[in-house]
């Protein structure tokens, strides 16, 4: 199954249409023959539809940037790779969903603070980015099969290896609806695309091979390797690549639980006053149920 990274949403300027105070003159922004919207009432149409949503990412990131350092170079870094990608439809692609440039960079930047709080603390060995750069151009052909229960997970597993058809082993076991009905078939994939566990242990198999039972986030894994392709693709050079494949494997690495915990720690550990009413207690901590007495 392909692991899940975290990504980061375009906000709304909702701030940015903060009513001009109390004498009723607020600013008009669209006039109409049946009567006017003012700045005030679309800041609170906004505000009652999005405000917590947004108010709370627009903290979060005030918290972080004041933890943390993203460099102009760094977002230039991430906006060139997403333009490399994209090709000449960058501009359409941006038009398609209704952002800018200058929006993205802002979305960038976001994605960089976050990257940079949840894999603080992981640890990235030279040997795991050797690994990471010797893969880069082997594409895998597999099937899987994703139970919930070890014991299950081996029992599947004897039988495969026993000699059973894999396809009916995982239409009638695999709890990974997408792909049961097709015998577990995953679609090609490279290095970085699944969870880290699943990864290694592909990686380590030879054409034809039924694995033990793989432990993920997921669940447990029988995998079957049906093909290992080598592609043409000019890997680069290692030391040229070590500073980003350390950062995705760094972000392969991150349990998203432990993230949201860390996040809701540094937001804790931060005085934060709200000053509107219709907010208050926001960003309070949740209270702890009390111990049990005895």
């Amino acid at each position: 199954m392909k692991k899940i990274v975290i990504g980061t949403a375009l906000t709304f300027s909702l701030l940015g249409l903060t009513a001009c105070g109390s004498s009723g003159d607020s600013e008009v922004v669209v006039e109409t023959s049946a009567g006017d919207v003012t700045k005030d009432e679309l800041y609170e149409e906004l505000k009652g539809k999005y405000g917590q949503e947004v108010l709370t990412e627009l903290v979060t990131m005030t918290v972080l940037a004041d933890k943390y350092e993203v460099s102009d170079e760094q977002i230039d870094a991430e906006l060139d790779n997403i333009k490399e990608q994209v090709g000449d439809n960058f501009e359409e692609t941006l038009a398609a969903q209704n952002i800018t440039e200058d929006d993205l960079r802002t979305d960038i930047k976001s994605g960089l603070l976050q990257e940079a709080a949840i894999t603080e603390d992981i640890e990235v060995t030279d040997e795991e980015i050797e690994k990471h750069f010797n893969r880069q151009n082997k594409q895998i052909e597999a099937q899987h099969i994703l139970v919930g229960d070890e014991e299950l997970a081996k029992k599947v597993a004897k039988e495969a290896k026993d000699g059973k058809d894999f396809a009916e082993l995982a239409d009638k076991y695999s709890a990974d609806e997408q792909n049961a009905k097709t015998g577990g078939e995953l679609p090609p994939f490279g290095v970085g695309e699944m969870a880290p566990e699943f990864e290694n242990a592909v990686f380590e198999m030879k054409e034809g091979d039924i694995s033990d039972p793989v432990q993920s986030d997921f669940g447990f894994h029988i995998i079957k390797l049906n093909k290992i392709e080598e592609t043409e693709e000019d890997k680069g050079k290692l030391e040229d690549q070590k500073d980003q494949i350390r950062r995705e494997i760094a972000t392969n690495k991150v349990d998203q639980n432990v993230a949201m915990e860390k996040l809701s720690k540094l937001m804790e550990d931060t005085d934060i006053k709200v000053k509107d009413k219709d907010f208050e207690g926001l960003f309070d901590a949740p209270e702890q149920p009390e111990a049990p007495t005895e």
